[in-house]
């Protein structure tokens, strides 16, 4: 393969459908696959709540109770506040990010053939490769942060969290820089994060791709192996940040 049609081939795979252009563009795909999958999660914990039985359970809810337990310890450990929302919080994040991941175990070729079919010119069908999805979830993440830290610790309260730590209220300009870049520090460590090591994960894919077809199951199957050790990972990370975001902002500061 020349260089040109090479070239041609990654910007292809790395261009997202989408309607508009600049700041007004909409990634369709991105928009599309994200809520597909949301659908799936859904599905899945609906199939589990519904067939679940209080004898043997079958592999269904045998699944979904380990999920429920591994991510009721992780907030257990994590979060020493009292609210309902955040087991459930971090059992979705864990879920929805896993299978935003997970779509970079699809063959890179398979999904975007199959559009084009249709007629559809451009198709990317992991929704953690785009920035657009890590940060609109990182920013939700921001939202819950700053709402439960009003709610905790009322307005006043916030403030003068803002205004006087960790310096004391003399120096309450440092304070406010300090605590405003480490908000701000939140959301774009998060979204960074996600977005990096699966776009990462994806460029090593379609290079692989790229090269002589013989030696692709050679490198493509190791890596994907590795690579679930990844996706489950940076799923994983994204959780547990959020608790521990969400728990600094239940701790009532003096």
């Amino acid at each position: 393969m020349s260089s040109g049609n090479a070239s041609d081939y990654i910007v292809h795979h790395l261009t997202n459908l989408r309607m508009g252009e600049g700041l007004t563009a909409v990634h369709i795909d991105t928009l599309f696959f994200s809520a597909l999958l949301g659908g799936v999660l859904i599905t899945i914990m609906g199939l589990a709540a519904r067939r679940a039985v209080t004898g043997v359970p079958g592999g269904l809810q045998n699944f979904a109770e380990i999920m429920v337990e591994f991510v009721d310890k992780q907030v257990k450990d994590t979060f020493h506040g009292k609210n309902a929302v955040i087991a459930p919080l971090g059992l979705t994040i864990f879920c929805w990010v896993f299978l935003w991941n997970a779509m970079d175990l699809i063959p890179v070729d398979l999904l975007p053939m199959i559009a084009g079919w249709f007629g559809v010119p451009y198709l990317r069908v992991v929704p953690s490769t785009d920035l657009n999805a890590t940060f609109g979830l990182s920013l939700t993440v921001l939202l819950l942060i700053v709402f439960y830290s009003l709610k905790i610790k009322g307005p006043v309260g916030y403030a003068k969290e803002f205004l006087t730590h960790p310096f004391g209220p003399y120096l309450f300009p440092a304070n406010l820089l300090l605590n405003v870049v480490e908000l701000v520090a939140k959301p774009l460590s998060l979204a960074l994060r996600l977005f990096g090591n699966l776009y990462a994960g994806e460029m090593i894919f379609i290079l692989i791709a790229l090269l002589p077809w013989w030696t692709q199951p050679l490198l493509s199957w190791p890596w994907a192996v590795f690579h679930i050790l990844i996706i489950t990972l940076q799923a994983f990370i994204f959780m547990v940040l959020t608790i521990v975001y969400l728990g600094m902002a239940h701790e009532d500061v003096h």
